[in-house]
């Protein structure tokens, strides 16, 4: 127990900021755990050493809460798509905030994204480099396309470089995409969501809408299902359409 004191001291310092310590502790903790764990175990299989006794092996990590980021809500979308007028810096966030629903892509891999890695015509998304530095093919659905074509119209067509830019030209940053974010929602006079809440929000909308769990587990480019079930926890709603749709006695007792 001494040592997941030591870890949770350590956090009360990190530099980040109070919230999203408050947020992060215990899975930053539980990776901490993991990690020591994994390297004794590796050194007491390498080294063999006489009369040692691993002192992690009975330290568990701390349980994680079952409390995935809520969606980015429809309302509070379509709100802030309202803010968007038809000027390249309105167009421009409004194939945004299209574009990071429909392909659920992580924030960093939305902002690396390069005009040669989308097809326009087919809605084919390369995402090049996800997380540890995997290949993956996301999608654009028509509406998506139409309003991401407008703003590279705007832009006059560019045949290569980034795909989503400031106004000034430069590839648009992690920092510069959350500030696009919180400047629609703070137009729209609704709560700034996440970057990540879109994320869940496309994969919640596409389980919705008939996906099964192996595609939408690999159209997040998870590499285990065990993490997509965990990020697609169901509403009460959800569970009483499936059973609305499939209940047993409606469907089977005459």
């Amino acid at each position: 127990m001494k040592l997941l004191e030591l870890f949770r001291e350590h956090l009360k310092n990190s530099p980040l900021p109070t919230r999203q310590r408050a947020g992060a502790a215990e899975r930053t903790i539980a990776g901490y755990v993991r990690d020591v764990m994994a390297f004794l175990r590796w050194w007491e299989r390498e080294t063999e050493p006489a009369d040692w006794r691993n002192p992690i092996e009975r330290v568990k990590p701390p349980k994680l809460p079952d409390n995935p980021l809520p969606p980015v809500p429809l309302a509070d979308l379509q709100a802030m798509l309202a803010t968007c007028d038809k000027s390249l810096a309105g167009q421009r966030d409004r194939a945004i905030l299209l574009c990071l629903l429909d392909t659920g892509c992580r924030a960093a891999e939305f902002v690396a994204l390069d005009i040669t890695d989308i097809d326009l015509a087919a809605g084919v998304v390369t995402i090049r480099h996800g997380k540890g530095d995997k290949r993956r093919t996301v999608f654009l659905g028509a509406k998506s396309r139409r309003e991401l074509l407008r703003y590279l119209r705007l832009r006059g067509n560019p045949t290569d470089g980034p795909v989503w830019c400031t106004l000034d030209g430069t590839r648009l940053t992690y920092a510069g995409l959350r500030q696009v974010v919180r400047r629609r929602a703070e137009a729209a006079g609704v709560p700034v969501p996440a970057l990540h809440s879109f994320r869940r929000a496309n994969a919640l909308l596409t389980l919705r809408g008939g996906a099964d769990l192996v595609s939408v587990s690999k159209l997040l480019g998870h590499s285990d299902l065990a993490v997509t079930r965990r990020y697609l926890k169901l509403e009460t709603s959800d569970l009483a359409e499936a059973h609305r749709k499939a209940g047993p006695v409606d469907h089977w007792v005459r």
